[in-house]
């Protein structure tokens, strides 16, 4: 553990460039003459996408750049001291202390404990005093080694007792308690730990925290909750037994609140404390933080609320779409017209034990037709259903789960369902935000909330709405069953860039959600665009495979590795293969991948390849029709995107070559 830090690895007083990246790459350059980084690219990478998606500066001129991935071999610290200071996000400037903080992906919890413990050292200010005093590397790597326990601290001059925190009246201390988190669970989980203590014990509130992060903490017994005035969540992800707070009042924030602002994060708890009607932890939300999703503008609410729904909604349609499928395969090995199949019919006339002269083929194929029929049929109510849930938690299910079986009787299809699981998951919300007796609140969620929202959503779609929605959707019925020749070669590119744009995101699952919705109407142009869809989607890791085995050359070790993995990825429908490869190089992956699908989705539907399965990639190719061209189009997305990827990504490597 000595060699977490190393002089080499400490950069001071020097220009390092004129932003943050170019620090970070730095930094990362100093990991990699070290021997401790397998691949500079995939390391910085990381530590970018780390960046981007939240500051990583903190008051006091000091930033914790921070990742983890396969290419650390072995836990590190890097430090810069930059001389001119660099801007990282910070409210009060530029930082001039930068620790950089790198993980292996897999660390072990001893590692990242010693990580974290840097992490916490830097919100001490006569450690980062000295660190700026200090004359060379040596001195920092005793320093830091000193803070972290790894060697023993030289003897200090007595210091000047701190001033005593605010008198109090015995037992009249406020007791906070806290829970921090962030997404790597290194850095942030526990300077906001400590930024929130030291605020504390400035204020003279008795404080408890719970760091939910990578090397652990000590948890909040049931107790110190209970004795708690008020709760403070300085959170990036869900709060791990957040049942445990029921009932109490609470501020929730971004960590990175509970290092910049933690004084002012207290004291908003005990407002809500002291607020009659402040915020509590209810017992709903508490046993729901999978969907928790009651803060954010309205418009990233309603977002999060629809992907809920629709990954809810994809095992239906995928169970469901499959064995129909299967069900019209062996209906097809009897009567070849499967316009004179009637499933109901055919179970009502046989069994298993007495065929009646159906051939078992064909009644097995009407078994497996309806029993799919029954999973595509509960898409729609199960996708407003979660809708609904993603708003209000589970006193929205049953409204959202009525409201789009409504929406599927007037015939408003999945822009019914969509609508009227909003509808119902909004009124739930509401409902939950009014302030009752503690006798009607404990029937709110059960009886009175799923009453009301389902009257309302309900009624809304049955009276109003099922109407409008009904004509727009067999518009778009009409639209797509007319499509032929270019119109429909148009709307193949169209959803092939979309499903190549961001690999499982929302515009992927956007393109998605619009195919499997249409496979209910069981009509032949929604199979082509279902067959688009999935043909598209595993375009993306086939081109990152076909271009890892055409060129190795150009890639390193970790990436001809996940391009092996990608050819079976890719072959499964699973988009999110080429993810690596896009993380690392966005700017020429993406376009790749875009125009790869998008060949792929034009020759689909030009071919009129159609799928009556929503899933499986090239596992289902028995169940599409016209499968040659299924393979024609797959094979030729993924030829285009991987070539055009190998040429963007030579071109960069000779520009590199020619500026060097």
């Amino acid at each position: 553990m000595s060699a977490l830090i190393t002089a080499d690895l400490i950069s001071l007083d020097e220009n390092l460039g004129s932003n943050r990246f170019e620090v970070i790459r730095h930094l990362a350059e100093s990991l990699e003459r070290a021997g401790r980084t397998s691949d500079l690219e995939t390391l910085y990478a990381a530590a970018r996408a780390r960046e981007e998606k939240t500051d990583t500066g903190i008051p006091g001129g000091i930033a914790i750049p921070h990742c983890r991935s396969e290419a650390v071999s072995q836990p590190t610290l890097a430090m810069a001291r930059p001389n001119p200071a660099v801007d990282f996000g910070a409210k009060d400037g530029p930082a001039d202390l930068i620790f950089f903080i790198a993980a292996p992906a897999d660390g072990d919890e001893a590692h990242l404990k010693i990580l974290s413990q840097m992490a916490r050292s830097l919100m001490k200010k006569s450690f980062t005093a000295a660190l700026r005093q200090a004359q060379t590397a040596e001195e920092v790597v005793a320093l830091v080694e000193e803070a972290l326990g790894l060697r023993e601290k030289a003897p200090e001059a007595p210091a000047s007792q701190p001033a005593a925190p605010v008198a109090q009246e015995a037992g009249a201390r406020k007791k906070i308690v806290a829970v921090t988190n962030c997404p790597t669970g290194i850095a942030h989980t526990y300077m906001a730990a400590d930024g929130l203590k030291y605020a504390a014990e400035e204020l003279g509130y008795d404080f408890k925290v719970e760091p939910q992060g990578s090397s652990g903490g000590e948890k909040l017994s049931q107790a110190e909750i209970d004795e708690a005035d008020a709760v403070v969540f300085a959170v990036a992800l869900p709060v791990r037994g957040r049942e445990r707070f029921a009932g109490k009042p609470f501020v929730e924030a971004p960590v990175k609140r509970g290092i910049d602002e933690p004084a002012a994060l207290i004291e908003e708890a005990l407002a809500e404390a002291a607020n009659p009607s402040g915020k509590r932890v209810t017992a709903a939300s508490a046993a729901d933080t999978e969907a928790s999703n009651d803060s954010g503008p309205w418009g990233t609410r309603i977002y999060k609320a629809l992907m809920t729904g629709v990954s809810y909604m994809i095992p239906f349609v995928a169970a469901g779409g499959i064995i129909l499928a299967l069900g019209f395969m062996l209906e097809a090995m009897t009567m070849p017209n499967l316009g004179d199949v009637d499933p109901q019919a055919i179970l009502a006339n046989a069994s298993l034990t007495n065929l009646n002269g159906t051939a078992l083929s064909l009644y097995l194929g009407a078994a497996l037709h309806t029993i799919g029929g029954f999973g595509l049929s509960a898409m729609v109510p199960i996708l407003a259903a979660y809708i609904a849930y993603g708003l209000a938690q589970r006193p929205g299910i049953a409204p959202g789960f009525i409201a789009g079986s409504v929406a599927v009787l007037v015939g408003g299809g999945f822009l019914g369902g969509i609508v009227g699981g909003l509808l119902a998951g909004l009124c739930a919300y509401w409902l939950s935000l009014l302030k009752l007796p503690r006798w009607l609140a404990s029937m709110m969620p059960v009886v009175v909330t799923p009453l009301v929202a389902t009257l309302f959503a309900g009624g809304l779609m049955f009276f109003l709405l099922g109407g409008p929605l009904a004509w727009v959707t067999s518009s778009l019925e009409g639209w797509l069953n007319s499509m032929t020749g270019t119109s429909a070669i148009l709307l193949g590119i169209i959803l092939g860039a979309m499903m190549g744009f961001d690999l499982g995101g929302p515009v992927n699952k956007a393109a998605y959600l619009f195919a499997t919705a249409g496979l209910s109407a069981g009509t032949l142009a929604s199979q082509q665009i279902m067959a688009a869809v999935i043909i598209a989607g595993m375009v993306p890791p086939l081109a990152m495979a076909v271009a890892t085995s055409l060129r190795p050359a150009l890639f390193s070790g970790p990436e001809r590795e996940n391009g092996k993995a990608a050819w079976l990825l890719g072959a499964s429908f699973i988009s999110e293969g080429a993810i690596p490869f896009a993380t690392a190089d966005p700017l020429r992956v993406i376009p790749s991948s875009m125009v790869g699908a998008a060949v792929a989705g034009a020759i689909s539907m030009g071919a009129g390849v159609a799928s009556p399965a929503p899933h499986g990639g090239v596992w289902i190719i028995a169940l599409v029709e016209n499968p040659i061209m299924f393979l024609v189009a797959a094979i030729a997305g993924a030829l285009v995107g991987g070539l055009m990827y190998i040429v963007l990504k030579s071109l960069a490597g000779a520009k590199a070559q020619a500026t060097a």
